[in-house]
C-alpha cells in the first residue's frame, strides 16, 4: 500500500509523520510526503497515486484541510485517514465530505493495521483507535489501544519522508529531537491532560514515557552520520523530568555526542543541580514556562502548580551559568486582568529573561480551560473562530480585549526595555496602535531570531561577517521586504525565500502546549 503524508511547511520538522512513516515502511508499505507550497504537488500525487493520504490537524488550521481533502477527492480515488489533536477531540470531523476515517490518540499502530486491512480487503470499521461516520452522519468510535510503553521499540523516526520532501529541513544544521511522550502536569491549557484523562483515561506511571539515554544518542549519532548537524532543539514539554535519566544523558551527551542543544524546563521540577549537569553538557539555551505571574490565574486557572519562587529560582540559575533564559507567557487567562498581564510582564523583566515568548490564551476543544469559558460565558463559539496563529489575537470575550492584543505586540519590547512602560499603558487601549504595533513586535521578534542566530552561531565555532548580528537582521528584514513586493508574481524563488526564513521561527514553535 503506498501512503501520501500531506503537510504545509511549518517552522519546524514534523516529528509525527516521521514516526507514522517508519511503522509503515516497517510493515513493508511505502510512505511519501508532499510539503506545501509545492506548484508540482498535483503532479506529485498523480505520478505516485497513492492509496491512503494522511493529514494532521490543529484547531485553527482544521478548515482548509477539510477543503483541500474534498478538492483532491474529486479528483484522486483514495482513503483518506485524518489525525491530530483536532480530530481527537472533534470526532464530529468524521461527518466532513471526504473524511473517510479519524485516527484518535497515538497512531502508529492503527495506521499499520489500517493499511494490512485495506490490502486484504478486509472491513477496518473493527480497528482500534480509529472513528467514522455513517452515512446517516452517527460517529462511530472504536476503542483505543494501549499506549506505546517501549518508546524505543518505534525505532527511530523516519526523517527522509520529510527531508527528501522539503530539503530545508534536510539542510538545516538545527534539527529537532524528541526523548519522551507524556506530561505528568494538569495545566488546563494544554492538550495532554485532555489525551491523558479524557481519551486514554491513563496514569502518569502509564501515560509519560522516557526513551532510553542510549536510543536518543544512538539516533543523533545516525543523523549526524546522514545528514548536516551541528545543533540539537529537544522538543520534550519537561526536559528536566526525571533526574536520574538527565544525569545519565549530561553525563553521556558531551562524550558521545558533543553538540550543544536548548530544552525547555519545568520551574518546580528544577533544581540547581539540573542546571549545572545541562551547562557542562552543552546547554546553551533553556526556556522556562511562566505563564503568569498571578498566583490565582497561573495555579487555579491554568493549573501550573508553580510557585513564584521557583520560577525566579529556576530563571537565577540559568542566568547563573551562563545559559540564555527564554520565557513562555499567555496573555488573556480568564479570571485575569489587564493589569495581572502586565505583572507578567514585570516578573519577565525581574528574571532578566533574554528571549521573552508570549502567546494569547486559545480555550481548544475539549482542554479544561474550554470547559472553563464555558462555565464563565466567555468560550469560542464556533471552533472555525479559533485563529490559525495563537499568537495573534484573543479569541475568548475578556475585558480589555484590545489592550490584551496589544500588550502581547509590547511584550517582547517591554522586557527588554522596562523604560518604555509608560508610553506602553497609554497605547495599548488604542485600536489605531495594533497596525504600528504589530510592525514593531515583527520587527524586534526578527531581531531576536538574530539574537538566536548568534547565539547557536557560536555554539558551533561560527563568526562570518554575514552571521554578525547587524547583518544577519538586516539581510532577513531586506529578504522579506522583498518578498512581500514580489510574493504577488508567484515566483518560485520568492516562495523558496518565504519559507525559508521561517525556518526554527520560535514565534510559531516554542509555545506549543
Amino acid at each position: 500500500m503506498k501512503v501520501l503524508h500531506i503537510t504545509r511547511t511549518l517552522p519546524q520538522e514534523m516529528l509525527g509523520p516521521m514516526y507514522l512513516s517508519r511503522a509503515v515502511k516497517n510493515a513493508g508499505h511505502e510512505m511519501r510526503a508532499i510539503c506545501l507550497p509545492d506548484v508540482r504537488w498535483l503532479q506529485k500525487i498523480r505520478e505516485y497515486q497513492p492509496d491512503v493520504i494522511t493529514w494532521s490537524l490543529m484547531t485553527g488550521n482544521h478548515r482548509p484541510i477539510f477543503d483541500v481533502n474534498r478538492f483532491l477527492k474529486s479528483k484522486f480515488d483514495f482513503f483518506s485517514l485524518m489525525g491530530g489533536p483536532h480530530v481527537t477531540f472533534v470526532p464530529e470531523s468524521a461527518r466532513e465530505p471526504g473524511v473517510d476515517a479519524l485516527c484518535i490518540g497515538e497512531g502508529e499502530e492503527a495506521i499499520v493495521e489500517l493499511l494490512n486491512t485495506l490490502q486484504e480487503k478486509r472491513d477496518w470499521r473493527g480497528i482500534q483507535n480509529l472513528a467514522w461516520a455513517d452515512k446517516d452522519g452517527t460517529i462511530r468510535k472504536n476503542p483505543v489501544r494501549p499506549l506505546v510503553r517501549d518508546l524505543d521499540s518505534l525505532g527511530f523516526p523516519d526523517r527522509s519522508l520529510i527531508y527528501d520532501a522539503q530539503p530545508l529541513y534536510r539542510n538545516s544544521p538545527r534539527k529537532v529531537v524528541v526523548t519522551q511522550r507524556g506530561c505528568p502536569m494538569l495545566c488546563t491549557f494544554c492538550f495532554h491532560h485532555a489525551w491523558k484523562n479524557k481519551i486514554y483515561g491513563a496514569k502518569n506511571s502509564d501515560y509519560v514515557r522516557k526513551r532510553s539515554v542510549s536510543h536518543v544518542i544512538e539516533e543523533v549519532q545516525r543523523m549526524r552520520a546522514e545528514y548536516p548537524l551541528e545543533f540539537v532543539h529537544f522538543l520534550d514539554d519537561i526536559f528536566n523530568i526525571s533526574s536520574s535519566w538527565l544525569a545519565e544523558f549530561c553525563q553521556r551527551w558531551p562524550r558521545e555526542v558533543g553538540l550543544p542543544f536548548d530544552v525547555i524546563l519545568m520551574a518546580n521540577l528544577t533544581k540547581e543541580e539540573h542546571i549545572a549537569q545541562l551547562k557542562s553538557a552543552g546547554c546553551v539555551y533553556a526556556r522556562i514556562a511562566f505563564e503568569a505571574a498571578n498566583d490565582y490565574v497561573r495555579n487555579e486557572v491554568f493549573k501550573k502548580n508553580t510557585e513564584r519562587r521557583q520560577l525566579i529560582d529556576a530563571s537565577g540559575w540559568i542566568k547563573k551559568y551562563g545559559i540564555r533564559l527564554g520565557s513562555l507567557n499567555m496573555l488573556g487567562g480568564p479570571g485575569g486582568s489587564l493589569e495581572d498581564d502586565f505583572e507578567t510582564v514585570k516578573l519577565n523583566i525581574e528574571c532578566k529573561v533574554d528571549h521573552p515568548l508570549c502567546s494569547i490564551v486559545q480555550p481548544y476543544p475539549e482542554f479544561e480551560l474550554n470547559d472553563i469559558t464555558k462555565n464563565m460565558g466567555i468560550a469560542v463559539a464556533e471552533l472555525d473562530q479559533f485563529p490559525s496563529q495563537f499568537n495573534r489575537d484573543a479569541t475568548i470575550d475578556v475585558p480589555d480585549k484590545q489592550a490584551i492584543e496589544n500588550l502581547h505586540k509590547w511584550f517582547p519590547v517591554l522586557v527588554r526595555y522596562p523604560g518604555l512602560m509608560p508610553l506602553a499603558r497609554k497605547t495599548v487601549h488604542k485600536r489605531w496602535m495594533r497596525t504600528p504595533l504589530l510592525a514593531m513586535y515583527m520587527l524586534y521578534s526578527e531581531w531576536m531570531v538574530t539574537e538566536q542566530n548568534q547565539l547557536y552561531n557560536q555554539a558551533r565555532g561560527l563568526g562570518r561577517v554575514k552571521r554578525w548580528g547587524p547583518v544577519d537582521f538586516g539581510t532577513r528584514i531586506a529578504t522579506k521586504g522583498f518578498i512581500r513586493v514580489a510574493g504577488s508574481l508567484g515566483a518560485k524563488v520568492v516562495q523558496r525565500m518565504s519559507t525559508k526564513l521561517q525556518m526554527g521561527d520560535e514565534r510559531v514553535v516554542a509555545h506549543v502546549e
